[in-house]
């Protein structure tokens, strides 16, 4: 008896077929929790900034020239801070009693709507990327807010 070692075809096909579904699954969720990491890098980077221009702010008696100085300056312009795949500009708005923060997606975070954080402390995020802050969705930085 000659008996035929292997895979047939139709099992062959199932296996791909199987991959695939898992793929297809798996890959939509990937890319969400990268977008997610990268933000939450803009988002500590921002947190970074913010000290760097209290600090400013601290030694000049004002925030404005924080925005003049540059942020190379005082801090890097693009976030996340220690990768080479740069997904975030960070810009300053500074006045003498008041700054806003920025963090413009680029790159593959493109479209998933700009981080502000403000001397007040207050944090704002455009969901959707429309240039509009909805309150009070748009009003924190978290998912869960409503």
């Amino acid at each position: 008896m000659n008996k035929n070692k292997g895979f047939t075809l139709i099992e062959l096909m199932i296996v791909v077929a199987i991959v695939g579904i898992l793929a297809g699954i798996a890959w939509p969720s990937y890319l969400e929790h990268v977008r997610t990491s990268n933000r939450a890098d803009a988002q500590g980077a921002l947190m970074g900034l913010a000290q760097a221009i209290e600090q400013h702010y601290t030694e000049n008696g004002t925030y404005t020239g924080a925005d003049v100085a540059g942020v190379p300056s005082i801090f890097p312009s693009e976030a996340p801070l220690d990768s080479s795949n740069k997904t975030y500009n960070l810009t300053i708005t500074a006045t003498d009693d008041s700054y806003t923060l920025t963090a413009t997606p680029k790159n593959a975070q493109q479209g998933n709507g700009k981080l502000e954080l403000f001397s007040s402390g207050r944090r704002t995020w455009d969901r959707d990327n429309d240039d509009a802050i909805a309150s009070p969705g748009d009003e924190c930085w978290s998912k869960t807010c409503s």
